[in-house]
């Protein structure tokens, strides 16, 4: 694990293969592990794939308070400052996603193409910013583990808490391990940003979306709105999977996005 200072902070990240960069944002309330089967299989196919840490999670600074999608945008920025990488293909799921739009309206001119997958852009409803800041008083108040517990058969579909255990386990230690301040000041953040929705006409680079057929928390009619709006995006639901479909079906996730990278036209090298 390497680490970049960003606005006095440290963001922990992953840089691994070679060839041209391939940087992947996790979701709430995750770490760049979930990222695992795509970070092996995307560098041995001759990418570097970089994986962060957001702020708040994993290996990273835990920062308090109210973490703005922006905030998030920015050091991922910085973070290709630090690697010399002009232009990548940024991917996200979830909220990753949703920093991956906040991304592109930062820095359209540094994203060679995009992956979002299970996500929305969307901005929450009343009732849905006063569940996220209820969400985040209650992990400050009680921790990550009934908060991971309840949430294990969204995250990924019910049917793989069982049928997966290994990965059941990973996304639940994942959760469990999250920093509470780290994960509230996102989900206090999250509830702020914008609607994307006027955004996604203005897409105008090669962008894969992703969803998971049975996606509790993000539907494929989510999915279906962004690629329905961005143009000559590409549309693939992964079956057999929920909110996680890169780590309960990683093999149909990973040909997916290995079709869509092989699609992208020539480029001279970063």
């Amino acid at each position: 694990m390497a680490s970049v200072q960003s606005g006095g902070i440290s963001i922990a990240y992953e840089d691994e293969g070679s060839g041209e960069p391939l940087v992947l944002i996790h979701g709430h309330p995750f770490d760049r592990s979930m990222w695992r089967p795509q970070t092996a299989h995307f560098s041995r196919a001759g990418m570097r794939v970089i994986v962060p840490d957001l702020r708040g999670y994993g290996g990273s600074s835990v920062v308090p308070g109210k973490t703005p999608l922006t905030v998030f945008a920015q050091d991922i920025a910085a973070l290709l400052d630090h690697l010399g990488i002009g232009r990548c293909v940024l991917g996200g799921l979830s909220m990753g996603g949703q920093i991956a739009m906040e991304f592109h309206r930062l820095f359209p001119e540094r994203i060679r193409a995009l992956l979002l997958a299970d996500t929305f852009a969307a901005a929450d409803t009343a009732e849905g910013r006063a569940v996220r800041l209820r969400t985040a008083e209650r992990l400050l108040a009680e921790g990550m583990a009934g908060y991971a517990a309840e949430a294990l058969p969204k995250m990924i579909a019910p049917y793989n808490v069982t049928a997966l255990p290994e990965v059941a386990d990973h996304v639940l230690g994942m959760m469990r391990g999250a920093p509470p301040e780290g994960a509230a000041a996102a989900l206090r953040g999250r509830a702020e940003r914008p609607d994307y929705t006027p955004t996604l006409p203005g897409i105008a680079v090669p962008t894969l979306v992703v969803v998971g057929e049975d996606d509790a928390f993000t539907p494929v009619a989510d999915a279906r709105h962004i690629h329905e709006a961005v143009p000559d995006s590409r549309l693939v639901v992964i079956p057999r999977s929920g909110h996680l479909p890169n780590l309960e079906q990683p093999a149909e996730f990973n040909a997916a996005l290995a079709d869509f990278l092989q699609s992208l036209p020539a480029t001279t090298a970063p």
